[in-house]
């Protein structure tokens, strides 16, 4: 066998196992046919207001990427939007146009310190969408909610307190397995996990479900990995076209249709503070990213104004 073949016979037995793995909540209608006359993600199963864990411990995979500009496409489409960042790198609130050094508390103090949600909430400048900040403060979080009370389940209820006030609440996870991660999964009806168009994007994956698995069964019964979306593509490569092909076999439906290119235009956006979708609205990124939320959101109706 070639070393090429190999290495795809080792991916497949690997998506293989994962799949098996992929947890999924029962109950839910049938997402049904959408106003373009193609079935529906989904996830548009999930009645509103949904809150979205965008997981993946493998860091550079586009998962702020997708949190702001996600969130951004949701808030142009008319539906109020509240991204909370739980990554103590605090890029989804920079990339956003957060400042943190002119915050008086973050998404720290609700989480340490039972500060209220809605008294930490920031606007953006983009019509419909906010952000609950996160500071370097959050980094010392993992440590110091080990001997917390309830540890597990602190966003969760700082969510709850807000969640009616918004169509989607979206949820950035750090890239570890740790309590805060936990905390996003406990507070979240879903999971969105973004993976690279690139031959090491299933590394880790099976253990990031087995962790989605263990508060499915222990903490959050309602949990389901909702939505997969592909990043990163590279039209010029065949190992994305392999990757792609390989993630939407074994994991069907769940795979978005729309898919994120590499663009040197996603990546300079988060510099200036702004989603695609502001940063260069004719852009490759900020079409891929409308199209995303159009197929996330499924044309569910808003809720609130």
């Amino acid at each position: 066998m070639a070393p090429e073949e190999a290495t795809w016979a080792a991916t497949r037995q690997k998506l293989a196992e994962i799949t098996e793995l992929v947890p999924q909540a029962d109950g839910l209608p049938d997402a049904g046919i959408g106003p373009t006359g193609r079935p529906r993600h989904p996830g548009a199963r999930h009645p509103l207001p949904r809150v979205m864990a965008i997981a993946n411990q493998k860091g550079g995979v586009g998962k702020t990427t997708t949190a702001v500009n996600l969130g951004a496409g949701l808030a142009e489409l008319g539906y109020r939007v509240l991204v909370v960042d739980l990554d103590p790198q605090g890029n989804a609130s920079t990339g956003l146009g957060v400042n943190a050094r002119n915050l008086e508390a973050s998404v720290y103090d609700v989480i340490l310190h039972d500060v209220p949600m809605e008294d930490v909430i920031e606007p953006t400048t983009l019509r419909n969408l906010f952000v609950v900040p996160a500071t370097i403060d959050l980094a010392g979080a993992e440590i110091e909610l080990v001997p917390a009370f309830s540890r597990e389940l602190r966003l969760r209820r700082a969510v709850e307190s807000v969640a009616d006030d918004y169509d989607f609440v979206i949820i950035d996870c750090p890239p570890s397995l740790g309590l805060l991660t936990v905390n996003g999964l406990a507070a979240a009806s879903e999971v969105v996990v973004p993976i690279q168009c690139e031959y090491y994007a299933l590394e880790g994956l099976g253990q990031l479900l087995r962790n989605v698995n263990l508060v499915q069964t222990n903490l959050n019964p309602r949990l389901e990995v909702s939505t997969i979306v592909l990043t990163m593509y590279d039209a010029r490569t065949r190992l994305a076209e392999q990757v792609v092909g390989e993630v939407r076999q074994h994991f069907g439906d769940r795979v978005c249709r729309n898919v994120v290119p590499r663009t040197v235009r996603l990546s300079e956006a988060p510099s200036f503070g702004q989603p695609i979708i502001v940063f260069d609205p004719s852009s490759r990124g900020a079409i891929a990213y409308r199209e995303l939320a159009k197929e996330v959101s499924g044309g569910a109706a808003q809720r609130v104004g």
